[in-house]
């Protein structure tokens, strides 16, 4: 625990003047084990062999059923569902994802010493906000690349300076 004063990790002093988090529900919890263990199998080369085999399986027994409307409604109402579901699922995990990346890249933020911490929760700004960090951004990269190539002209010079032979 922090205490003023007291010898602490930054970890701890981070713990300290965090706000509380909020727990997750039973259901939560389950639906975010579910989502991760589904989309990696969706993801996975059985899957897409299985969805193979179910379209060549549908396309198999068209004769069957003399292409009819039905038939073809069957793999349409089966895909339509399943895109529908997956759509939740998979965007369960990518907000999962997103939020470990920036927590992540707001850790390196705060750890380097000259970062613009104004960067740290940037996803939480509007867009007008989001817009005006980067055109400062940007700006600021353009004035750090004129600067350097003013001191790697300079410094070329030097280089130079100090090569050349003197004649006596």
């Amino acid at each position: 625990m922090y205490r003023p004063g007291k010898s602490t990790t930054a970890d701890e002093k981070a713990v300290a003047v965090s706000p509380p988090v909020k727990r997750m529900g039973a259901l939560s919890r389950f639906f975010d084990h579910f989502a991760a263990q589904v989309t990696t199998w969706a993801g996975s080369p059985v899957a897409f062999g299985c969805a193979v085999l179910a379209v060549g399986g549908w396309a198999a027994t068209g004769p069957a059923f003399g292409y009819s409307e039905t038939w073809q409604l069957v793999i349409n109402t089966g895909t339509t569902i399943i895109t529908f579901l997956m759509v939740f699922l998979i965007q369960q995990s990518q907000n999962k994802n997103s939020r470990a990346l920036h927590l992540k890249l707001d850790e390196l933020l705060i750890a380097l010493k000259g970062a613009d911490e104004a960067f740290v929760d940037a996803e939480q700004l509007d867009e007008d906000k989001l817009r005006a960090l980067a055109t400062a951004c940007t700006a600021r990269a353009h004035k750090l690349a004129r600067r350097s190539r003013k001191e790697g002209r300079k410094g070329a010079r030097q280089r130079t300076a100090r090569r050349a032979p003197t004649r006596s």
